[in-house]
């Protein structure tokens, strides 16, 4: 499956990186030179050959890309759609993350940078770069709140054993958005030896068109898989949102084609309709500015974040990718909600089922396929399996037992 340059052409954003109204970049003045930067030196990477090479060359021989499609037949029968899962679970360091990672990482090498630092919730993104960042000779750290290094300890010990420092955040409610904060701070400090490389489609221009242009290999390759397995494209895709990196990936390639109905799934978490009980940003938040964009976002009244809550560390998250934002406002993806229990329960399910254990960020997006399923039978779904479970399988199994 040969890289296509076509993941690096899309329409949007225009040249000042707005999605519609959403997007752009509110930052410091002494930052607005160093975004310029990364932008150009973007462009110019995704125009040398010799980068784009390099970068399919890992996806091929250190990802292992392309990530296959699987058919679930034990939960297409159950349900009665098929059902199709592209396993993202199976890339080298278990998730979608290291898509953009190397990429990033690449980029930043190319720019003479010494250091990439991130945030991480789940610990996917952070683990992705902490391999990008060994495999390349950068050093690493990661912030990540005190919250999620107990709740997703297996991958603070993978961090650790790859290099990278990882830095607890004890302000707030100790999870991803106070991670992002102190990240955010930290490269304020240091802008020009440190590249930021933001773990999802979120912060400031060009940070939302490059995660996206890295994850869109996950469309393309689907969408020409999907086709020399079936005959024809996908009736349905669906795929969680937090910051939204895995979904953008697998929608891009697909949103022109007015055939297929798109389905991206927030975190209902306890209570959909109580504040600090979800992160269901695109159900239930308004437009507002947060770490460097405009987008929806939970905020209170004075426009501050609320608090948010998932089981899934990787989705509580108060705003979500700018692009997602303008998706909505168009009407061109439907976004749905699913909430702790119900992601629990398809955790269990396909683990029992298919034999795969999935990253309950994932479950969030399976578990609303089989509402779609009972909703369109005979219908086709692709599913994007984000990640995989092996982060989540202590917390699950102290919180919800062994799910019989």
């Amino acid at each position: 499956m040969e890289y296509n340059k076509k993941r690096f052409n899309n329409k949007l954003p225009n040249e000042d990186g707005y999605f519609g109204e959403y997007g752009g970049s509110f930052i410091p003045p002494n930052l607005e030179e160093i975004m310029k930067e990364i932008n150009s030196e973007y462009q110019k990477a995704i125009n040398d050959e010799s980068f784009l090479n390099e970068l399919h060359d890992l996806y091929k021989n250190y990802v292992g890309r392309p990530s296959p499609i699987f058919y679930a037949k034990s939960l297409s029968k159950k349900y009665g759609a098929k059902i199709y899962f592209k396993r993202e679970d199976l890339n080298h360091t278990g998730a979608h993350k290291i898509n953009h990672c190397l990429g990033e990482a690449l980029l930043a090498k190319r720019m003479g940078k010494k250091k990439i630092i991130a945030e991480t919730g789940a610990g996917q993104h952070g683990v992705a770069l902490a391999t990008s960042a060994a495999l390349l000779g950068l050093e690493c750290d990661i912030y990540m709140g005190e919250v999620d290094i107990k709740k997703e300890y297996p991958n603070v010990i993978r961090m650790k054993i790859l290099g990278a420092k990882v830095i607890p955040v004890t302000a707030g409610l100790k999870t991803l958005k106070d991670a992002v904060d102190e990240a955010f701070n930290q490269y304020l400090a240091d802008p020009v030896n440190q590249f930021y490389a933001i773990g999802s489609v979120v912060g400031p221009h060009p940070f939302p068109m490059m995660v996206r242009d890295f994850q869109t290999v996950v469309g393309y390759e689907a969408k020409e898989q999907f086709l020399n397995l079936t005959g024809k494209a996908p009736d349905n895709l669906v795929a969680c949102v937090g910051g939204g990196s895995n979904a953008i990936g697998l929608f891009t390639a697909f949103l022109d084609n007015k055939d297929i109905d798109i389905y991206g799934v927030e975190p209902s978490g306890l209570d959909i309709n109580t504040d600090g009980q979800h992160a269901a940003t695109l159900t239930k938040g308004t437009v507002g500015i947060m770490h460097g964009f405009k987008s929806y976002m939970l905020q209170n009244e004075k426009g501050e974040p609320l608090e948010v809550y998932s089981v899934a560390s990787g989705l509580d998250y108060p705003s979500v990718g700018p692009q997602h934002s303008y998706l909505k406002d168009i009407k061109r993806v439907n976004y749905k909600h699913i909430n702790d229990k119900e992601a629990i329960s398809a955790f269990f399910e396909i683990s029992k089922l298919e034999g795969i254990i999935p990253a309950i960020e994932s479950a969030h997006a399976i578990a609303y396929s089989f509402k779609l399923a009972k909703e369109k039978p005979n219908s086709t779904i692709l599913v994007n399996l984000s990640g995989r479970g092996d982060k989540d399988i202590d917390f699950v199994v102290e919180n919800y037992g062994f799910g019989n």
